[in-house]
């Protein structure tokens, strides 16, 4: 079969299709287990050489995700699934409303067309976001029956494609299913234009040895999970069964729900190395942006499915630690 992931040569996509290459196979039209033949990484900007470029099984391909010509002729057989990650990001969406509109709206539209035109039925995972949410439901823990009344254009774009995923579905289109994701932590690399960029931020750069501030208080909250559960939770949702899922397509991933304060706390308890100075310099714009967002996640549904959730911080620093990090000095 073919594996088609947007966004593919981004961070998440990468991990995602190093998982899918050594897994081999996955659950395909016909109701059964297929060999990945083809994993087609697409997405808008060159990236620098990986490894994993040089298995037989992968194709990168630049491109624009309105293109419906382009996607037409990478969604080229009908014995193929989708992992949709392209997105503008959250405070990028904010600052560019026609482009927020022209990547995640637009260009899920086009996805989704290019899904509906083969001739089988495709899966397709969508990834949403906690983003979703907004307004008077995120005073509470939000969960997979709270309203989605987002407060940004990045959480409105998402709303909607998951909508869009529901009613493809029940049309008989293709198959898909939506992932609402936690903040993904640890991010390798520098911070990038999303709202959420500083969870990274405030455990990578002190274990690169590096000053950086926390623009919130300690005790603004975050649901978060680890990079390798996202993508274990992203794999068991296209192998449930439409069935399984109904007529609402979205499931709120399973997240660790702790504060800033706390995972500065895991962070002394998870590494022996020397750390950098984390400064608390709450900044007002990021402050009011990230509490427009949910600080506690319910996923009950998710667990019912199956998906999994990280066991602990100490857990996920360590999975970073072991993946980015070159081992410390011999002493």
């Amino acid at each position: 079969m073919l594996i088609v992931i947007t966004g593919g040569t981004g961070f998440l996509g990468q991990q995602l299709a190093r998982r899918l290459l050594a897994r081999g196979e996955l659950t395909g039209g016909s109701g059964r287990p297929e060999s990945i033949e083809r994993l087609v990484l697409l997405d808008a900007a060159p990236a620098p050489m990986q490894p994993l470029w040089a298995d037989a099984r992968v194709a990168t391909i630049v491109g624009d995700i309105t293109d419906r010509e382009l996607l037409s002729n990478v969604v080229d057989r009908d014995d193929v699934s989708v992992f949709h990650l392209a997105s503008m990001v959250s405070a990028g969406a904010e600052a560019d409303f026609d482009g927020a509109l022209r990547v995640n709206l637009d260009g899920g539209r086009a996805i989704l067309e290019a899904c509906r035109a083969r001739g089988g039925v495709p899966r397709l995972v969508f990834t949403s976001s906690i983003a979703a949410f907004g307004g008077e439901p995120i005073a509470e823990s939000v969960s997979d029956s709270s309203k989605l009344t987002p407060e940004t254009t990045y959480g409105t774009t998402k709303a909607i494609c998951e909508l869009l995923v529901n009613d493809y579905s029940r049309k008989g289109f293709l198959d898909g299913r939506s992932a609402r994701l936690p903040t993904v932590v640890i991010r390798p690399g520098r911070p990038n234009a999303a709202a959420s960029s500083w969870v990274s931020g405030i455990l990578r750069e002190p274990l690169n040895g590096e000053e950086t501030t926390l623009p919130v208080e300690p005790d603004t909250g975050v649901p978060i999970s680890g990079y390798r559960t996202i993508v274990e939770n992203l794999i068991a949702l296209h192998e449930l069964p439409g069935s399984a899922l109904g007529v609402d397509r979205a499931v709120s991933l399973p997240a660790l729900n702790v504060t800033a304060g706390e995972m500065l706390e895991a962070l002394q308890r998870a590494s022996d190395r020397p750390l950098g100075t984390v400064h608390v310099e709450p900044d007002p714009t990021v402050t009011d942006f990230f509490c427009r967002w949910a600080q506690h996640s319910s996923f009950e549904r998710a667990t019912r499915l199956g998906l999994s959730r990280d066991e602990s911080l100490e857990g996920v620093i360590g999975e970073y630690i072991e993946d980015f990090l070159p081992p410390p000095p011999a002493t």
